[in-house]
C-alpha cells in the first residue's frame, strides 16, 4: 500500500501539472489514449489557459517540482537531437538559472557553519549569486589574502525535499518491479537504490571537495582540462570555497568562434578526456552537463561542480572496451559473447541468436556515414532488442551510460560532424594494448611485484606448514561454494516443512480421534468438541504455515 505522504505527494505532482497547463502528458500516456476525451471535461479547463510558451510552462514545472525533477530536465537539455529547439533551450536554463534563494538566507547558512561573521572569514561576499542550480547557488567572495573565490551553499532544507521525492520514486520502483512484466529485468529499485546514493553524495560539500582534489591531481599537467583549486580551510559539510575561475560557458558557441576556438578539436578533446576518465583513471565527472564546463582562452577545459562522480570495477572496464571495440569492428559474435561472458544477460542465451539480433540493429545503422550514428540512439536501440534475451539493467553503468549521452550532446553542439566513435577508438585501442595481451601482462608484473616481495620470504615457511600438516594428517580444506550453500538451505528449509508437515497432520488427526471418542472425560482437558478444534486450528495453521508460496 502506498502511504498517504506519498498519495499526497502524487496530488501534488499532478497539481503543478496542471498548472502549467501539462496535464496532457498524463493523458498521452498510451494507456489513457482511449479515454483522452475526459480531459476536455476536467474543471480546470473550463476556465483560463496558461499562454507561456510549452518549453517555458515545462521548465517551471521542474523547478517546481523539486531538484530530482531538475536533474532530469539537464539532463534532457544537453540532447537537442532528441527535443525540439524550443524546449530544448528553455532546459538548458536549469543547468545554471534555476530561481534562487535569497542571499541573505546564503549569508546565514555561511555564518552558522563557521560560528563566526562572515567578515572575520571572507575579507568581501557578494550577496548577489552568480549561478543558481538545483541543489546549490555561488556566490562570489575574496579571501583575505586577495585571491578571487566562489563559494558554493547549499539549498535550506534541500535533504527533506530529495528525500521525499526518493521515498516517492522506492515506492514506484518497488511496484513496478511487483508488477510490470520487465520489472525484475530492469531492477528498478536498485537503479533508484545507486540514483540516491549519487544524488545524496552530492549534498556533502566535503565529498565534493575531495572529488575536485582528486580529479585536479589526475589532470594536473594536462594541457586538455583545469580543474580549481579548493580553499580546505574554509570548506565545511554544507559551504564550499574553491578557487575563482573564468571561461566562456561552452554552450556559447558564438562567442567561442569569436575567440578562434577550433571546435572540432574541442569536440574531440572532450571526448578524450572523457575516456581518459574512464578507462585510465577510473575516476570521472558523470554530471558534465553545459552549466558545468566552460572553456579557456587557449581552448582548455574548464570543469566544475563535482558532486556526482562515478567509478568502475576492473572487470566491467574490460568488457566495456571490448564491447566498444567489437562494435567499432562490427564483429557482433565478440558483443554477444562479452554479454553472456559478463553475466549481462542469462548465462543459456544462445550465442547465434543473440549475435543476429544484433547485427539487424548495427548493420542499417553502420550503412549511414559515422558522423550521422548517434550513440545515444544505438544504445536505445540496443537495450530494446536486449529486453528480448532478459539482459538485465547494470545500476553501476547507469551514470557511465548518462554521462555518454551527455558527452555526445554536448559534441554534437559543438561540432555537429563530431565522429564520437573515430575519436574514440584509437584512445581504447591503447588502453586495451596496456592492460590486455603481452603489454598488459608486463604492467600487471610491474604492478604486482612489489607486494610479491613483500610475500616472498614467507612461501617457504608457508610451505613447510602444509606439507607437515599433509604427513599428520591434520589438513583442512575448506571450500565454500554459492550454488552448495543454497542447496544447504534449501535441504535445511525441506527439513523444516516436512517436521511442520507432520507436527500439523498429527495435531489434526489428534483433533479428529478427540471428536470421535465417546468416553472423553471432561475433567481431563476440558470440553472435548472446544479442544479438539483448536488442535485443528493449530495444525491446519503449521501447514498453511510450510505451503509452498510459489503455489
Amino acid at each position: 500500500m502506498i502511504p498517504v505522504k506519498q498519495i499526497l505527494r502524487l496530488i501534488k505532482i499532478n497539481r503543478i501539472l496542471v498548472k502549467y497547463d501539462l496535464d496532457e502528458i498524463i493523458f498521452a500516456a498510451h494507456l489513457l489514449r482511449p479515454v483522452r476525451f475526459l480531459l476536455h471535461a476536467m474543471p480546470w479547463r473550463w476556465f483560463g489557459r496558461n499562454k507561456d510558451p510549452r518549453g517555458r510552462r515545462i521548465r517551471l514545472a521542474l523547478e517546481e517540482l523539486g531538484p530530482i525533477y531538475v536533474k532530469f530536465g539537464q539532463i534532457l537539455s544537453t540532447r537537442k537531437d532528441l527535443l525540439p529547439d524550443d524546449i530544448a533551450e528553455e532546459l538548458a536554463l536549469l543547468q545554471d538559472q534555476v530561481t534562487p534563494f535569497p542571499g541573505t538566507q546564503a549569508r546565514a547558512i555561511i555564518e552558522k557553519s563557521y560560528g563566526h561573521p562572515i567578515e572575520q572569514v571572507l575579507n568581501h561576499f557578494n550577496e548577489t549569486p552568480l549561478a543558481s542550480a538545483s541543489i546549490a547557488q555561488v556566490h562570489s567572495a575574496e579571501t583575505f589574502d586577495g585571491k578571487s573565490v566562489i563559494v558554493k551553499v547549499l539549498r535550506p532544507g534541500i535533504e527533506k525535499v530529495i528525500q521525499r521525492d526518493v521515498d516517492l520514486l522506492r515506492t514506484i520502483a518497488g511496484l513496478a518491479e511487483r508488477f510490470w512484466a520487465d520489472g525484475k529485468r530492469l531492477r528498478p529499485r536498485e537503479v533508484v537504490a545507486e540514483f540516491e546514493k549519487t544524488i545524496f553524495d552530492e549534498l556533502d560539500l566535503m565529498r565534493e571537495a575531495s572529488n575536485a582534489s582528486q580529479l585536479r591531481r589526475n589532470f594536473i599537467n594536462s594541457d586538455r582540462l583545469y580543474v580549481p583549486e579548493i580553499n580546505w580551510p574554509l570548506t565545511k559539510r554544507n559551504v564550499l570555497v574553491m578557487e575563482r575561475i573564468s571561461g566562456t560557458p561552452v554552450s556559447n558557441i558564438e562567442k567561442l568562434r569569436e575567440k578562434n576556438i577550433d571546435l572540432k578539436r574541442l569536440s574531440e578533446n572532450g571526448v578524450e578526456i572523457f575516456f581518459t576518465q574512464v578507462f585510465r583513471h577510473n575516476f570521472f565527472h558523470a554530471d558534465m552537463h553545459p552549466g558545468n564546463i566552460f572553456v579557456a582562452d587557449d581552448g582548455q577545459y574548464i570543469a566544475v561542480d563535482f558532486g556526482i562522480m562515478g567509478t568502475l570495477t576492473h572487470e566491467d572496464q574490460r568488457y566495456l572496451a571490448e564491447n566498444f571495440l567489437a562494435f567499432f569492428n562490427r564483429d557482433y559474435r565478440r558483443v554477444a559473447e562479452l554479454h553472456v561472458e559478463s553475466r549481462w544477460v542469462p548465462e543459456g542465451t544462445r550465442i547465434d541468436e543473440f549475435e543476429s539480433a544484433i547485427r539487424a540493429v548495427c548493420e542499417p545503422i553502420f550503412e549511414r556515414p559515422l558522423k550521422d550514428i548517434s550513440f545515444g540512439h544505438l544504445l536505445l536501440r540496443l537495450f530494446q532488442t536486449a529486453r528480448r534475451f532478459d539482459m538485465e539493467i547494470q545500476p553501476q553503468l547507469v551514470l557511465l551510460q548518462k554521462t555518454l549521452l551527455n558527452i555526445e550532446g554536448l559534441g554534437r553542439q559543438l561540432y555537429p560532424d563530431l565522429d564520437l566513435w573515430q575519436t574514440a577508438k584509437p584512445f581504447l585501442e591503447r588502453w586495451m594494448s596496456d592492460n590486455i595481451g603481452l603489454r598488459g601482462l608486463v604492467n600487471s608484473l610491474k604492478t604486482n611485484v612489489p607486494l610479491w616481495a613483500e610475500k616472498m620470504p614467507e612461501i617457504p615457511l608457508l610451505f613447510h606448514k602444509t606439507l607437515q600438516q599433509i604427513q599428520d594428517g591434520t589438513l583442512e580444506i575448506k571450500w565454500k561454494s554459492e550454488e552448495l550453500e543454497n542447496i544447504k538451505k534449501e535441504i535445511k528449509r525441506a527439513n523444516q516443512r516436512t517436521f511442520a508437515t507432520i507436527t500439523g497432520t498429527g495435531l489434526i488427526i489428534s483433533a479428529a480421534i478427540l471428536l470421535g471418542l465417546d468416553g472423553f472425560s471432561p475433567h481431563m482437558l476440558g470440553n472435548a468438541p472446544v479442544v479438539s478444534w483448536l488442535l485443528g486450528g493449530l495444525g491446519a495453521a503449521i501447514l498453511i504455515s510450510v505451503w509452498p508460496r510459489e503455489r
